[in-house]
């Protein structure tokens, strides 16, 4: 089971009632898990942290929900060392491949946590303490009888803005045309929130953001890409 299957596990029971699929695991991974992971891991306990403790400093804090392989992940923590970027991810693999970045591009302002973000949200992070979250090409769940398992519903969109500082946003990207439609009417459900795009609909990608293999192999499929923004008022 995925993060998003996860994630909606945790929406819709309240309580933890999935298995952690370890998939295939490389070498490199095994090894980096082992070396690297309680360097910069966190693992998860069921009481609110001070992630400044956790970085050793005081810095914008900004989170990605389901950060896969890490590609893009560690590109923007690299580019942006003044700020400080916690992964939250369930696969193993996608966890040691992201690690071996870590260490091969020595990046220090980026840590992660295995497990399932609701949790991690709801019993780790205080209130009103993030500036961003970054939820890139979430599994789009296309048939319509289906859509009631894509990762961006009302609640956890409730869920992600009550951990917002006044002023930090959620970034959503999508290479599938309804599911970004469906991103923007859930996000513009939430009255705490605004749509920064000045044509009140999608904006264009930010520098932050890199291209990454995957979104490359959709655009040449013939996929339009949707990057959307919100801030917190």
């Amino acid at each position: 089971m995925n993060e998003e299957n996860q994630v909606i596990t945790s929406l819709n029971r309240e309580i933890r009632s999935f298995v952690l699929r370890q998939g295939k695991i490389t070498q490199g991974q095994s090894k980096a898990l082992e070396s690297l992971f309680p360097t910069f891991g966190i693992e998860y306990e069921p009481e609110i942290i001070n992630l400044d403790n956790n970085f050793g400093r005081s810095a914008p804090k900004i989170i990605e929900i389901g950060f896969g392989m890490g590609n893009a992940t560690w590109q923007i923590a690299k580019n942006n060392p003044q700020n400080d970027y916690l992964g939250i991810e369930v696969h193993l693999p996608g966890v040691g491949a992201l690690l071996i970045h870590v260490e091969e591009q020595n990046i220090q302002n980026l840590r992660m946590i295995r497990h399932d973000a609701v949790e991690v949200l709801k019993n780790m992070i205080p209130d009103n303490s993030i500036d961003g979250f970054h939820v890139y090409f979430p599994d789009p769940w296309h048939k319509k009888r289906h859509h009631k398992r894509r990762i961006i519903q009302s609640p956890f969109v409730q869920l992600l803005s009550s951990k917002l500082k006044i002023g930090g946003y959620i970034h959503l990207a999508t290479d599938w045309e309804n599911y970004a439609h469906w991103m923007l009417d859930i996000l513009n459900e939430e009255k705490t929130l605004q749509n920064t795009s000045s044509t009140n609909n999608y904006v264009e990608r930010p520098e932050y953001r890199p291209i990454t293999k995957f979104e490359t192999r959709g655009i040449k499929l013939g996929h339009g890409i949707w990057d959307i923004i919100f801030k917190k008022i």
